[in-house]
């Protein structure tokens, strides 16, 4: 058996670590490199005192017969200072910026960009964020900001159309539509 980090041939015992949540089956020297270590399925279930694995009861974006459940993410905004919002959370839950990103699912810099603004969480990142701090980051944005939106975009899509370039002209010489 080959170690599938370095590639040599594993002596003695192979080690099955977690190594940036990959799993993988290492020789000796580069266990060192994992964080955890794992456990085949099959092993688990021939253990007498193997834990119950029961089934979660939430509900999964992907399932059909949750997603009318869920909550639209259309029409939401981050609010402002989700920054300092989120590092207050945090630090009052006593997590490190890495233990936030293990239970989000996302790198340490990723949270730590989040907090100092340099970035943006999109409106599913908000939401992990919401849930695993419990705190509100996502508001509805009002219609008259759609309205605003709406109004803008249409506005820079169109551009001058040749007449009008030839009217804006004619007014500035003072011609008139009547000559």
């Amino acid at each position: 058996m080959q170690c599938d980090v370095c590639g040599r041939e594993i002596i003695g015992k192979p080690h099955r670590v977690i190594i940036e949540k990959a799993r993988v089956i290492t020789c000796a020297e580069c266990a060192k490199l994992g964080s955890d270590y794992w456990t085949p399925k099959d092993e688990i279930y021939q253990k007498k005192d193997a834990p119950v694995l029961l089934k979660s009861t939430k509900p999964i974006a992907g399932n059909k017969y949750f997603r009318d459940q869920l909550p639209s993410l259309d029409n939401l905004e981050i609010i402002e200072g989700f920054g300092l919002i989120v590092k207050r959370a945090r630090e009052k839950l006593g997590l490190t910026p890495e233990g936030l990103g293990r239970m989000i699912g996302e790198k340490e810099s990723v949270v730590k960009k989040i907090e100092s603004e340099k970035i943006i969480p999109d409106v599913r990142l908000a939401a992990k964020l919401e849930r695993a701090l419990r705190i509100k980051l996502l508001v509805k944005q009002s219609e008259t900001d759609l309205d605003r939106s709406i109004s803008a975009s249409m506005k820079r899509k169109r551009s001058l159309t040749l007449g009008e370039i030839v009217q804006i002209k004619g007014s500035e010489r003072g011609e008139t539509d009547e000559e």
